[in-house]
Order: structure tokens, then sequence, then C-alpha cells
């Protein structure tokens, strides 16, 4: 097949982007109706958010099934419509807790696994597609591309269904749940349609394929092996933040609600400018910024590290610290991780003996999927560890913010025991030194 240009890898961020704009609904929507209009504990919300990082340990599964077939795109809209199905479901099971909570609780733990499955075989595929089909030097742009219109999916989706959602009603929940999801499977549709037209078929054998021994061929070769352990370690560290910081900003500095999540929003802002910053590297501004995409990773991943480090030894000075330039800085580093990693991702993807692009995939995809279940929960446990520890609140979530910085900083140097050739920015041929 020919290697996709600029408009396929662009339509197929629209399927990203319907990824996005379901899982938002799932996460953020619905754990505020039930921990404030249903006045739950917050625990409901986040153990079936862990449900759903969970269920996606089946990636690997969804990856090796799709690399025995001619064509991926069954496995994307079919995984985007489980996706949606579950989120339309969950938004019911919500209801049904004001009535009955704990038919509505089982009912949600059914919605988020199937959310989790769902976006694992679709997202799984998607990237696998991308990496199949995407030429080397294009595959850090084509990440950034489609994490950028990820997020234009989460923030289109929060506008617009807060626009709708108010005044609040459960119907109101219900129909904005059912029209994103339509709105989302119709840019799936769009997305996919004839993008493997002419998909050639994988050699047939009288084997019947083994998964588990996809698995060790994947997990023997030490490329993919390294990186999936760096992808684990960078992402506990990358999603340990997530929780703490707003509260932080409140507890340390001061910050209004409003103030702190203004902070939040610097964060974003600057993950946005950091992911566009790869865009450009890799198209407009290749002439000028040619840096192989280990550089971006160890770079991002290292920046982050600093940056985390900054902001824990920041409170502990003064509240003057300027945490706001300190937050957009770690907001940045992410977002040029985040990026280059995945195009990392999809470079090692296409490697090995043997078309498995979807094994691989899935491998890196539940490693992070682990990893961010593992740091949403481990940051608000560290404080709380530390907040018992000490009555010193600014030495309590530093520590936190510190021990952060230090595994980015480990991690930066694990990504670093992988070398890319020399010979083209995003080659598909890597080696490990000491090999």
């Amino acid at each position: 097949m020919k290697t996709l240009g600029w408009p396929g890898i662009l339509r197929l961020g629209l399927v990203q982007m319907a990824l996005g704009s379901i899982v938002v609904l799932a996460t953020a929507t619905l754990n505020r109706v039930m921990v404030v209009e249903l006045a739950l504990p917050a625990v409901l919300p986040g153990f079936l958010v862990a449900l759903y990082q969970g269920s996606q340990m089946s990636r690997p599964l969804f990856g090796h099934s799709a690399d025995q077939h001619a064509r991926r795109t069954p496995w994307i809209l079919g995984g985007l419509a489980v996706l949606i199905t579950g989120g339309i479901c969950a938004a019911l099971s919500v209801v049904l807790m004001e009535t009955r909570l704990g038919l509505g609780i089982a009912a949600a733990i059914l919605s988020f696994i199937a959310i989790g499955a769902g976006i694992g075989a679709a997202g799984t595929n998607l990237l696998a597609l991308l990496a199949a089909r995407v030429s080397d030097d294009r595959k850090a742009a084509a990440g950034s591309a489609v994490w950028i219109m990820m997020i234009f999916g989460l923030a289109a989706t929060g506008i617009g269904a807060g626009a709708n959602l108010d005044p609040y009603t459960h119907t109101r929940l219900v129909a904005v749940t059912c029209s994103v999801g339509a709105i989302a499977m119709l840019l799936g549709i769009i997305g996919t349609w004839g993008i493997e037209r002419g998909a050639i078929a994988p050699p047939q054998t009288n084997e019947k394929p083994d998964f588990m021994a996809a698995v060790r061929e994947v997990w023997e070769d030490r490329s993919a092996r390294v990186f999936a352990v760096f992808v684990f370690t960078a992402m506990v560290a990358y999603n340990t933040q997530d929780l703490i910081l707003e509260p932080y900003a409140g507890h340390v500095f001061g910050m209004t609600p409003g103030e702190s999540t203004q902070l939040g929003g610097m964060h974003h802002g600057g993950a946005l400018l950091g992911m566009i910053l790869v865009l450009l590297a890799g198209t407009a501004l290749k002439r000028w910024i040619n840096l192989p995409v280990n550089t971006w990773v160890v770079g991002g991943c290292a920046a982050s590290g600093f940056a985390l480090i900054a902001l824990g030894f920041g409170g502990q000075q003064n509240a003057d610290w300027p945490i706001a330039p300190n937050v957009f800085l770690l907001g940045f580093s992410n977002g040029v991780f985040a990026v280059a990693a995945i195009g990392a991702m999809m470079v090692l993807a296409t490697g090995g003996t043997s078309a498995r692009e979807g094994m691989r995939m899935g491998v890196f995809g539940a490693a992070q999927a682990i990893a961010f279940a593992i740091g949403s929960f481990a940051g608000t446990v560290a404080v709380d560890i530390m907040r018992a520890l000490t009555p010193d609140l600014a030495l309590a979530y530093g520590t936190v913010f510190i021990g952060e910085g230090l595994i980015f900083l480990l991690s930066a140097a694990h990504a670093a025991r992988i070398s890319f050739s020399a010979e083209a920015p995003l080659p598909s041929s890597l080696t490990v030194p000491g090999e």
C-alpha cells in the first residue's frame, strides 16, 4: 500500500478526535454529575475511571487479532461503536443511580469496561494503521497532528456539551451524550472511508496465530521491551500530577477555584504549544529544526522532570514563586515529550521480523494505560501520606512533585538507551547500545 499523505493523516485524526470526545464526557462530565448533583463519594468515579484504564490491558489482544486480517478499519469502527455504546450506557447508569443506586453502579461498571475495551480496540488499531501507512520521516509530525486534533475534540466537546447541559437535567445529559456519540460515529466513518482501499492480506499459513507467541516475539525485541518500560515509567510521572496540581495551587499558593482552573488551562495551553512545535519541526520548519525523534523524547522528558522539581521546590521557598510560568513550562515539556513518544512508538511498531504493528502498539498502549491508572491513584495517595507525616503543606506536596520529577529524569535516561540510526531523522531500524 502507498504511504499516507497529509490529507489521509488528517482524516485519521478525525477518528482520534471522535475517541476523545466520548472519553471526556465519561471521565469529566459524568464524574462531576456523580460527585456534585448526586452527592456520591468521589471514590466512585475514581474507581470507574480505574476500571476504564484497566480494561485497556486488552489492547495487545485487539492489536494481535487485527494483525491477522487485511484491514484495520472494521476494528477501528467496531471499537468506536462499542465506545459510544458504553458512553451512552454510562450516562443512563448515572441517571439510574439517583433512584436505584446499587443497580446504577453495576450498570456503570459494565459501561466503563465497555468504554475501555472500545477505545482499546479503536485506538490501538488507529495508531497501528498510522504506523504502517505513514513514512518514517513523517511519523513524529503525524503523531503531533492526530494528538492536536484529539485535544481540539476534547475542547470542542467540553464547550459544546457544556452549553447544552445547562440548565442541567438527566434528560439533557442523555440527549447530549447521544448527540456527541452520533457525531463521533460520523467522524469515524469519514476518517476511515476508503483509507485501506487495496489493502494486502497477510500471508495465510496452516498454523493458527498464537497470541502468547506473538507477545513473546515482541517482548524478546529489546528495543520494543526497553521502550515499553520507558512508556510505563514516563507515563506514571506524566499522570501523577494530574489530580494534585490544582489542590497544590489552592493549599500552598492560596489560589481560588477559578484561579487554579486557569492554572490548569496554562498547563494544557503549554502542552498544545509543545505539540505544535513538534508538528512544525517535522513539516514547515524541517529545514531549520531537523532533530531525530529520540532527541525530542529525551529532551521533553528531561525538561518535564526539571519543571516538576522546580515546582516542588518553588512552593517551599515562598508564595511568590512564579507558579504560572512554571506550570506553562511543565505543560510545554509534557506536550513535546508526549507526541514525540507517539512518533517513536509508531517507528518501533513497524520493527521486528514480521508484521506485528497491532501487537506492538497494543503492548505500548497497555503499558500506558496501566501507568495512567497507577499514576492517578499514586499521586493522591502520596500527598495524603505526606500530609499525615508533616503539617507543612508545601513540603508535603513539594516532596511528591520532586519525586515525580526524578521519575521523569530516570525515564529520560532510560529513553536515551534507545538510539536511532543517523541515516534519517526517523528511521525504521533501531539499535540499543551494548547489544
